[in-house]
């Protein structure tokens, strides 16, 4: 490292005289370092990114005598480790332009705030984006915003399923379509709008029934993330799984139950796939007392949806889905994340700790 940095999104504050608070107050990247002779904020004021780590090392013996070259040097390799320094004298990537760095300037400084992954530049997250490739498959409600975001953020190719047109009661919600789109299959019409986000991403389109699972895992195949925006069949989720499993393709969906969002994101070989969680659901609900539904319960009808509902259910889909490529930040992996838009404050994280074993796709 030439001139080792703190992040600037990770300044740190001083309280009192024995206690620094690194990384903001976000819950996951903040740290208390208890520092009672004040050589640590010494260490931190010359990690400024003008120094060298000879310099630095240098600067701090001299002005705190009873630390060693090797403490200081220690020091500065944990606050490395722990992401929250960075080489302010690495140079600009070569595998990004100036127009990328440009128009990417303000993701590199939050993927930097969030990440707690050492990397060679604060750039590299970028860098990920531009090479990965993501199967969109529904564009909906989640999926048009979902493969808005992922376009918006530089993702190098995204690839969009649907087989509808667009309707009326579609424009409630599904936000790249527009009236003069009634009538036109959505996957056209929503590659023409991603494609005029974002000229330095490759997007495609299919017009796709999927009716099984070998379509999905045909779709997997080549991608490094498939994300799942449809719900229909009621067993298309089941179907991913089984996909991404056999092709082990990372994989995330996103959808809602009225006003309750949900995420999941997977990556297979790594901890409990879907199916584990649906048989231990199953497992939960036999011991529960019989079930009776009014027999209306069995009409069809409309979706329960909005343009809020349904974009936060993309957003959190294209979040998981910008992890799972980068590791930035890093989330969670193989559970639900569900959130309550009626009080703003319920959230959980549902998922077996680990594979079950007569799980019937990953046991």
């Amino acid at each position: 490292m030439q001139r080792p940095a703190i992040k600037p999104e990770h300044l740190p504050v001083r309280h009192g005289a024995d206690r620094i608070r690194i990384g903001g107050i976000v819950a996951g990247i903040a740290a208390d370092i208890a520092d009672p002779d004040g050589w640590v904020w010494t260490l931190l004021e010359l990690l400024d990114g003008s120094r060298t780590t000879d310099q630095v090392v240098a600067d701090l013996v001299r002005r705190h005598p009873a630390r060693t070259p090797d403490d200081v040097r220690a020091a500065i390799g944990d606050l490395v480790r722990a992401g929250y320094a960075e080489d302010a004298g690495a140079p600009d990537p070569a595998g990004l332009t100036a127009a990328e760095r440009e128009r990417y300037g303000r993701s590199r400084a939050l993927f930097r705030w969030m990440d707690r992954t050492p990397r060679r530049t604060s750039w590299d997250t970028q860098l990920l984006l531009r090479a990965a490739r993501v199967v969109v498959v529904g564009v909906g409600g989640v999926g048009c915003t979902a493969a808005q975001t992922l376009v918006v953020s530089g993702v190098g190719h995204v690839h969009c399923v649907e087989p509808d047109v667009v309707e009326l009661s579609n424009l409630n919600r599904q936000i790249l379509f527009t009236e003069r789109d009634l009538g036109r299959p959505k996957v056209e019409a929503a590659v023409d709008r991603l494609r005029a986000h974002n000229g330095e991403v490759r997007v495609t389109g299919e017009r796709l029934h999927v009716d099984g699972p070998a379509v999905l895992q045909r779709l997997a195949t080549g991608f490094d993330v498939l994300l799942l925006a449809a719900d229909q069949p009621g067993e298309i989720r089941a179907w991913a799984n089984r996909a991404c499993v056999a092709t082990g393709t990372a994989w995330v969906h996103g959808g809602y139950h009225g006003p309750q969002v949900s995420c999941g994101l997977y990556r297979p070989g790594t901890g409990p796939c879907h199916e584990c969680a649906r048989v231990a659901e199953r497992e939960r609900r036999a011991g529960l007392p019989p079930r009776t539904f009014p027999a209306a319960a069995g009409k069809v009808r409309h979706h329960a949806a909005n343009a809020v509902s349904a974009g936060i259910a993309g957003q959190l889909a294209a979040h998981a889905t910008l992890s799972l490529l980068t590791g930035a930040p890093a989330l969670r992996t193989n559970c639900e994340f569900g959130f309550n838009l009626v009080t703003l404050q319920d959230s959980f994280a549902l998922g077996p700790e680990s594979p079950r074993a007569d799980c019937p796709v990953c046991g």
